[in-house]
C-alpha cells in the first residue's frame, strides 16, 4: 500500500485546522521556518543510493529526509493559505461595524443554499423560524452615507416578516428549496449546514424572535428566500452583529430588515441557474410519490432534503444513515462505475460499463468521466463530502488517463492535501472529516477485514459488505458520537440492508433529473421506478429507529471520542481472537439482538422500568409536561407531549405505550403540544382533546394541521364531563362551558358566570382521575385566578386528601394555599427542566407542600417517575424512579 502522500497531508490538515485563528504574524513564521527546513532538507545530499534498472534508487536516509522535507513543505504550504483565509475573515470593516451593532445597507452575494432553522421552544412558546444563508458582504453603506467595497463572509438570517426580495418573482430555479409548515412538515437544509457551526451561530445570535406578520412575509416570502440561488446579489438593510462561536468562517451576523425593502440586483450565474432548474425537474417528477418517497429521492439524489420532516430525519440519524442523504462519493461511484465499470477492470481490455460499449478509449472515457463528475459537483453543490470525491475522483481519472498504475489511498491523500490548501475550512468541517474517514476505511480497513470473513466461509459479497459496513462504523462512530452524544447500535446492519437499494435508486434518481426538463413524463415513470428503492430505504430507517436499544447516550465531546475510540479498538481485537470459537460469537450475537430489541418482560426484570402495576407516569422531558395514565396492556392516555417529540417517543417507548385512546393536550404552550408529532410516531391514536381557548394561535395550528394530517379527531374538553378507559376513569374539572347549558347533555350547566381566562394557562384542562383505588389530580398550567375558582366549584368537595398531585405549571410560585390545603396530597409530582432559567420549582411551592406532610418529587433531579398502588387513607401507594 502506497501511504508516502499519507503525512504530507495529515500535517498539512492538522495545520491548517490548528493556524485559522492566529495572529497572520505566527502563521508567516511557522511558513517561513518550515520552508526553509524543507528547502534545506531537499538540498543537501548524502550517499546512500545505488543505482538500478529503473534508475537511481534512494536508500532508508534519503527517503526519510524527502519525506520530512515534503512534510515540512506541506505544512509551509498550509500555514500560508490558512493565515490568508483567516485574514479574509477578520480583516475590512464589517467586523469592526459588527461589534458596534451598526445598522448597515449591504450588497450581498449569496454562496449557499438558504435553509431554514430548526424551530425551537423557549419556555412556553415556540420561537418562529427563520431563513439562514451563507453570503459575502461585497459593499456596504452606512447610515451616515458612506460606502465602502469589502468582500467578508456573513450568516444572512430572516425572519418571517421580511418580505419577498424584489425581482424574486419569477423563483430562480422554479420551485423554493423548502416547503412551510402548511405544506407538511418544517423544511430545513442537509444536515452539513444545520449541524454545523453556521446553525449553531444562528441559534446563539437568537434568530426568530421578531413577532411576524402574514402581510409582510408569511409563506411565500420565506419560500422566495428559499428559492434563491448561490451567486445571486441582494441590496438588503439590516443590523450586524458579533459572530459569537470562534472558529468559523463567519465574520459577523446580518439580519435582514423589512426596510428598506430586499431587493435583488444580479440574478444567479448560468450554471447555478441550470443547476437550480435540474433540481426543481427532480421535486417536480417527484410530486406524486408516496410521501417517504416523495422526500428522500432529492435527496438521495442531490442532497435536497427540504421535504424531510423532523419524524424520518430522526429515522435516519438514530440508524447513521443520514449520510445517504448528505451527496457523497458514494453517489459519483455508482455513476462512475456505470460508465467505466467495476475500479479493477478499468485499465483493462475487458472492463464493463458503458464507455466500452459505446467505443469509448481509455483517455476518452476519462475526459467524458471528467465532464460527468464537473456536472455532479455544480449540480449537487460544492459541499465538502462532494468535493473530496470530485477531487479524488479527478486524480484517480487522471492517472487512468495517463496509462500510470492506479492507488485509490494516494488518490484520497492528495484530494485531501488539495482541497485543505484550496480552502483551510474544510479541515474544521465535521462533513469533510467523516467523508475522509469513511472512505479511508473502506480502503485500508475493509479489504482485511473482507478477507478474514471470507476465510471464515462468510459469502463473498456479504463479506464484502460487511466489512466495508464495519470498518466505516468504527472510524467514524467517535467523531459522530461528538455531534450527536450518541451511538447507534444497529446502524452497521441498517447500513447493509439499505446500501441494497442505494445503487439503483441514485442511478434512476439521475435519470429523472436529467429527463425531467425535456420528458416530464418519463422522468415522472423514473422517479416512480425509483421509489421503490427509496422506500425500502426509509423502511429500514424507520424500523432500526423504533427499536427501543437503536442506540446508547454517549458524552458529546472529544473526551467521549477518545474513550469510544478506545473502545472500539477493545471491541475489534476481542472480536478477532472470539472469531476462532463460534458458540462465543453465537452467544455474544444474542445477547446484542437481545440488548437491541429489548423485550419488555426482560427490560422490566433487568432495569425495574417501567414497574409492574403502575397506573401513572410522569415522562421526563425537560422544562414542559407529559404524563401517561395506563389504560391496559401497551395502551394509555397521554395527557400533554412535553417539549421535544424525541423525549416524549422515547418515554412512550420505555412504556410499552403503542395504543392512546385519547391524547390531552391540556392547553397550547408549547412546552405542552412541540412535542406531539413523538406522541403520533409509530402509534395509533383514536382522538386529541384540547381547551377551547386557542392560543398562541400557532401553537393551535399546529395541534389541528397534525391531526388532520392523520385523520384523528379533535374535540374540545369541558368542565363536568366524564369519560372512562379499561379501568381508568376521570372527570374533566375546568375549563368551564362557554356557556350556561352546553349542547352535549352529559355536560352539566356551570352554576353561576363563567370565569374569562386570562390567557392559556387559566384555560388548561384539569381533570381528576380515578385508575383502581387511586386519585390523581392533574391541574395543567392553573395560575391562581383559576384554582381560586376551582376550590370554590362544586367539585371542590371531591378533591380533598387526593393520592398524587400533578402540581400546576412546574412547580411555580404562583399557586392558590387554599386549594393546596384541600387537596393535601400524598404525593406531589412536579416536571421541570434541570437547570431551568424560571426557577421552577419554587422553594416556597415545595415548602409549602412538604409542610402538609407531602412527598415532593421532581423530574430534573429524579428523572422519569412511575406511581402505583391502590390509594386511599389506609393503601398502600409506590413511586418508583426511572
Amino acid at each position: 500500500m502506497d501511504l508516502r502522500l499519507v503525512p504530507p497531508a495529515l500535517a498539512a490538515w492538522a495545520t491548517a485546522a490548528l493556524t485559522l485563528d492566529i495572529p497572520a504574524a505566527w502563521s508567516a513564521g511557522i511558513a517561513v521556518v518550515c520552508l526553509v527546513g524543507g528547502v534545506v532538507l531537499l538540498s543537501s545530499r548524502r550517499p546512500g543510493g545505488r543505482e538500478g534498472r529503473a534508475g537511481r534508487v534512494l536508500g532508508p536516509f534519503a527517503w526519510a529526509r524527502a519525506s520530512i522535507a515534503a512534510v515540512l513543505l506541506c505544512v509551509a504550504a498550509a500555514a500560508v493559505s490558512a493565515g490568508l483565509h483567516g485574514a479574509d475573515v477578520r480583516r475590512g470593516p464589517v467586523p469592526e461595524l459588527a461589534r458596534r451593532y451598526a445598522t448597515v445597507t449591504a450588497e450581498v452575494e449569496v454562496s449557499g443554499d438558504p435553509w431554514l432553522s430548526r424551530p425551537r421552544v423557549r419556555g412556553d412558546h415556540a420561537a418562529p423560524v427563520a431563513v439562514l444563508a451563507r453570503a459575502e458582504v461585497r459593499g456596504l453603506e452606512q447610515s451616515d452615507g458612506t460606502s465602502v467595497r469589502t468582500r467578508t463572509p456573513v450568516l444572512l438570517v430572516v425572519d418571517g416578516d421580511v418580505p419577498a426580495p424584489e425581482g424574486s418573482a419569477a423563483r430562480n430555479d422554479g420551485s423554493a428549496q423548502g416547503s412551510t409548515a402548511g405544506e407538511g412538515g418544517e423544511a430545513r437544509g442537509s444536515d452539513a449546514r444545520g449541524a454545523g457551526t453556521q446553525g449553531k451561530e444562528a441559534r446563539r445570535q437568537g434568530f426568530g424572535r421578531s413577532p411576524g406578520t402574514a402581510a409582510r412575509g408569511g409563506p411565500r416570502a420565506r419560500a422566495a428566500w428559499l428559492g434563491l440561488l448561490p451567486s445571486t446579489r441582494l441590496r438588503v438593510g439590516g443590523r450586524l452583529a458579533p459572530a459569537l462561536t470562534g472558529g468559523d468562517r463567519t465574520a459577523a451576523v446580518l439580519r435582514v430588515r423589512g426596510r428598506p425593502g430586499p431587493r435583488i440586483v444580479a440574478g444567479p450565474s448560468g450554471p447555478q441557474r441550470l443547476a437550480g432548474r435540474l433540481r426543481a425537474g427532480l421535486r417536480k417528477a417527484t410530486d406524486g410519490l408516496p410521501d417517504d418517497a416523495r422526500a428522500l429521492l432529492p435527496g438521495l439524489v442531490v442532497g435536497d432534503t427540504s421535504r424531510i420532516g423532523p419524524e424520518l430525519d430522526e429515522a435516519f440519524k438514530a440508524t447513521d444513515l443520514a449520510h445517504t442523504l448528505a451527496v457523497s462519493g458514494s453517489n459519483l461511484t455508482v455513476l462512475l462505475a456505470l460508465l467505466i465499470g467495476p475500479p479493477g477492470l478499468a485499465q483493462r481490455a475487458e472492463r464493463r460499463g458503458l464507455a466500452p460499449r459505446l467505443g469509448l478509449s481509455l483517455r476518452a472515457t476519462a475526459l467524458l468521466a471528467g465532464v460527468l463528475t464537473l456536472g455532479f459537483v455544480i449540480v449537487c453543490r460544492p459541499d465538502p463530502s462532494v468535493l473530496r470525491a470530485a477531487v479524488c475522483g479527478a486524480v484517480a481519472l487522471l492517472a487512468l488517463a495517463t496509462g500510470r498504475r492506479r492507488s485509490l489511498v494516494p488518490a484520497l491523500a492528495a484530494a485531501v492535501l488539495l482541497l485543505v490548501l484550496y480552502d483551510p475550512w474544510l479541515a474544521r468541517d465535521y462533513g469533510f472529516a467523516l467523508s475522509v474517514l469513511a472512505t479511508g476505511a473502506l480502503l485500508v480497513l475493509a479489504p482485511g477485514w473482507s478477507e478474514a470473513l471470507r476465510r471464515r466461509r462468510v459469502p463473498p459479497r456479504l463479506a464484502e459488505a460487511l466489512a466495508a459496513a464495519a470498518a466505516a462504523q468504527a472510524v467514524c462512530a467517535p467523531v459522530t458520537a461528538v455531534l450527536s452524544a450518541r451511538v447507534s447500535l444497529v446502524a452497521v446492519p441498517c447500513n447493509l440492508l439499505a446500501e441494497l437499494a442505494v445503487a439503483p435508486a441514485t442511478v434512476l434518481g439521475f435519470a429523472a433529473l436529467v429527463t425531467a426538463p425535456v420528458a416530464m413524463g418519463v422522468a415522472k415513470a423514473l422517479a416512480w421506478c425509483a421509489s421503490w428503492p427509496v422506500g425500502w430505504i426509509a423502511v429500514v430507517a424507520r424500523t432500526g429507529a423504533a427499536l427501543p436499544g437503536a442506540g446508547v447516550d454517549w458524552p458529546g465531546n472529544w473526551a467521549g471520542a477518545l474513550a469510544l475510540a478506545a473502545v472500539t479498538v477493545v471491541v475489534v481485537a476481542a472480536g478477532r481472537r472470539l472469531s476462532r470459537h463460534p458458540w462465543w460469537c453465537a452467544l455474544l450475537g444474542v445477547l446484542l439482538v437481545l440488548l437491541v430489541v429489548r423485550p419488555a418482560p426482560l427490560t422490566r426484570v433487568v432495569t425495574g422500568w417501567p414497574p409492574p402495576g403502575w397506573r401513572f407516569a410522569m415522562c421526563d422531558v425537560g422544562q414542559g409536561d407529559a404524563t401517561v395514565l395506563a389504560t391496559g396492556e401497551g395502551a394509555g392516555v397521554v395527557v400533554d407531549a412535553g417539549p421535544d417529540p424525541a423525549l416524549v417517543d422515547h418515554c412512550l417507548r420505555q412504556l410499552g405505550i403503542t395504543r392512546v385512546p385519547l391524547l390531552v393536550l391540556t392547553h397550547f404552550h408549547a412546552d405542552h403540544v412541540a412535542g406531539l408529532p413523538g406522541v403520533l410516531r409509530g402509534r395509533s391514536v383514536a382522538a386529541i382533546e384540547t381547551t377551547g381557548f386557542e392560543e398562541p394561535a400557532d401553537q393551535a395550528e399546529f395541534v389541528r394541521r397534525e391531526a388532520a394530517a392523520r385523520h384523528i379527531p379533535l374535540t374540545r374538553a369541558v368542565a363536568g364531563e366524564e369519560r372512562r378507559a379499561g379501568p381508568l376513569s376521570w372527570r374533566v374539572l375546568w375549563p368551564p362551558p362557554s356557556t350556561p347549558s352546553p349542547s352535549d347533555p352529559r355536560v352539566p350547566a356551570w352554576p353561576g358566570p363563567v370565569p374569562e381566562p386570562d390567557g392559556p394557562n387559566d384555560a388548561s384542562v384539569a381533570m381528576l382521575v380515578r385508575s383502581g383505588g387511586l386519585r390523581l389530580l392533574l391541574l395543567g398550567d392553573l395560575e391562581p385566578p383559576a384554582q381560586q375558582a376551582l376550590a370554590r366549584s362544586p367539585a371542590a368537595a371531591e378533591l380533598a386528601g387526593v393520592d398524587v398531585l400533578k402540581v400546576a405549571h412546574h412547580g411555580s410560585a404562583y399557586q392558590d394555599p387554599e386549594l393546596m390545603r384541600l387537596v393535601a396530597p400524598r404525593v406531589a409530582l412536579i416536571s421541570c427542566g434541570a437547570d431551568n432559567p424560571y426557577g421552577h420549582p419554587a422553594p416556597a411551592t415545595v415548602a409549602a407542600l412538604r409542610a402538609g406532610g407531602t412527598l415532593v418529587l421532581r423530574t430534573d433531579r429524579d428523572g422519569a417517575l412511575a406511581v402505583g398502588g391502590t390509594g386511599g387513607a389506609g393503601g398502600e401507594l409506590r413511586v418508583a424512579k426511572d
